[in-house]
């Protein structure tokens, strides 16, 4: 009994006691301390540097031509320019070699004779060639020789990196702006993946060394894969240097060059690329071909290499299709030995 009351009387305090406890509000843990950077502004936005404001302008006259965002991003990804390709076009030499200098160097006897054989390897295909676009066979295989050594030597130069470099920089800033825009049609159409496509230190492409706008006029697939494809395909290579000689005004049939002797006294003051007459009034002159063989019924020039003031004994006759070489490099040193060339390997 003592024990019960004892209990009754203490169930007041103790009910007061739990009501208080529920009561007493529970405490709120602190807040861990923020880090000191969640308190700081943004950065503020990267300001662009001048080449890659240049850039944004190529990419939206590109966007323009048709020139997917996507090639566009692959393409100037990481892009800036290069340094050794301003190194090289602040320094062309000055041309100094004289004709005889020149014509051993580019015309050796080891490449007439990888010339002849890669002729004889290739002839069914040039035949082929040659019915289509009108161009004498052995005519793309000198140019070949002459430009990259049959293939052998086509450039390590990233054509975008070279041409955007030289647009940004270079010494004709406006001519490598198109050739830059031009190349990058090329991509978008699907001639050649980004990384395959290499060239000289200012952008001139696979075998037949064309800059991307001639790729544009003259490159053609001859191979019928669907891509004009002048890196690797020797036969859209080939064809292709044929396409540029046919478009130049290439004349089916007729020469290119003769080498000549010319009589004693003659006047010197006759010679010149422009200065073009009948070949029988040559004859009247006492010009005779070198072999003492006929000379066809055109009209042509004669050229003294060297003239007026080297060293050069040779005297060649130059007709229309030498023309024709000279717009694919218009350097009569040029032209003289691409058809050297020709006619030493055909």
């Amino acid at each position: 009994m003592q024990n019960r009351r004892a209990l009754l009387a203490a169930a007041p305090l103790l009910l007061a006691t739990r009501a208080g406890l529920a009561e007493t509000p529970v405490p709120t843990p602190p807040r861990p301390p923020q880090h000191p950077q969640a308190h700081r502004p943004a950065a503020p936005k990267r300001e662009k540097t001048p080449f890659e404001r240049f850039l944004d302008g190529v990419a939206e006259d590109a966007r323009k031509a048709g020139v997917a965002p996507h090639t566009l991003a692959a393409a100037f990804q990481g892009l800036a320019p290069n340094a050794r390709v301003l190194e090289l076009d602040g320094r062309q030499p000055e041309f100094t070699l004289t004709w005889e200098q020149y014509r051993d160097r580019v015309v050796p006897p080891a490449r007439v004779d990888q010339g002849r054989r890669l002729f004889q390897q290739n002839r069914v295909l040039l035949d082929a060639i040659s019915t289509r676009f009108g161009v004498a066979p052995q005519l793309p295989v000198a140019i070949w020789g002459m430009e990259t050594n049959f293939g052998g030597n086509t450039g390590g130069f990233s054509v975008i990196e070279a041409l955007a470099t030289l647009a940004y920089d270079g010494r004709r800033k406006a001519f490598f702006r198109t050739e830059l825009l031009a190349a990058l049609k090329i991509l978008h159409a699907g001639h050649v993946p980004l990384a395959h496509m290499k060239g000289s230190w200012a952008g001139a492409m696979g075998q037949p060394q064309f800059m991307p706008t001639s790729f544009e006029r003259y490159a053609v697939d001859f191979d019928g894969d669907g891509h004009r494809n002048i890196w690797d395909s020797r036969a859209d290579a080939l064809a292709s240097i044929a396409n540029y000689l046919a478009r130049s005004g290439w004349r089916a049939g007729e020469p290119w060059i003769r080498e000549v002797v010319l009589p004693a006294g003659f006047d010197l003051e006759q010679t010149g690329r422009e200065k073009r007459r009948q070949v029988q009034e040559w004859l009247d002159a006492g010009v005779r071909s070198l072999d003492g063989g006929a000379l066809p019924a055109l009209e042509a020039a004669v050229l003294l290499p060297d003239a007026p003031n080297g060293p050069s004994n040779q005297a060649f006759m130059v007709f229309n299709n030498f023309n024709a070489i000279r717009r694919y490099n218009p350097s009569n040193f040029y032209a003289l030995a691409v058809g050297l060339l020709a006619d030493a390997v055909g």
